[in-house]
C-alpha cells in the first residue's frame, strides 16, 4: 500500500446495512422494475403472469401464505435470461460509468471501490460483484447479512470481488 491508500484507508467510512438495502430498493424502482416493464412487453405479456402475481399478493394479504406461495406466477424461461442479462448489463454499465455507483448508491452518496486501493473497480470485479449476488443470497441472504456484523461492512460478493462500499 502507498502513503496515499494508508491515509485513504484511514479516513474512509464504510456504508452499513441499512443505507445499501435502502440503495437496493432505489435501485429496484428505478433499474429493475422498468427493465422487467420492457421484457415484459417485448414478449408481448407472456414472460410474467400479472394477473396470477395479483391473486398471489390477495392470499398473502389474508394470511394465506402457503396458497399465496403456491400460486405465485412462473416467469417465461424464454424471456428470464433477457431480463437477467439486461439487469445485470445495466448495474456493470453504471458501476463504470458512475464510478462504483447505481442509482441508488448515487442518490445516497456511496459507491462500490477497490478493497486494497480504494480506486475504481475494474470489469472483472464489476462481473465477479454482480454474479456474487446470486451466492449471497443462498441460503437466506445470509452473504448480504454479512455487512451488519462485519467492520468493514463487507458482504459475501464484496469479498468475493475484492471490493467495498463506501461514502463518497
Amino acid at each position: 500500500m502507498s502513503k496515499e491508500t494508508d491515509i485513504a484507508a484511514s479516513t474512509v467510512k464504510y456504508a452499513g446495512f441499512w443505507v445499501r438495502f435502502l440503495a437496493s430498493w432505489i435501485d429496484t424502482a428505478v433499474l429493475i422494475v422498468p427493465i422487467g416493464l420492457i421484457v415484459y412487453l417485448l414478449s408481448g405479456g407472456a414472460w410474467l403472469d400479472f394477473s396470477q402475481l395479483s391473486q398471489s399478493i390477495a392470499l398473502a394479504q389474508n394470511s394465506a401464505m402457503a396458497d399465496a406461495l403456491q400460486s405465485m406466477p412462473k416467469a417465461s424461461m424464454k424471456w428470464e435470461p433477457l431480463f437477467e442479462l439486461l439487469v445485470a448489463g445495466v448495474t456493470i454499465v453504471f458501476w463504470k460509468r458512475w464510478a462504483g455507483a447505481t442509482p441508488g448508491k448515487k442518490l445516497l452518496g456511496i459507491h462500490v471501490v477497490d478493497a486494497a486501493s480504494y480506486e475504481n473497480i475494474n470489469n472483472k470485479q464489476a462481473i465477479i460483484r454482480y454474479i456474487g449476488y446470486i451466492v449471497s443470497a443462498i441460503p437466506l441472504g445470509a452473504g448480504f447479512l454479512m455487512v451488519g456484523l462485519r467492520r468493514d461492512k463487507r458482504a459475501l460478493h464484496d469479498l468475493l470481488a475484492e471490493t467495498v462500499v463506501i461514502y463518497k
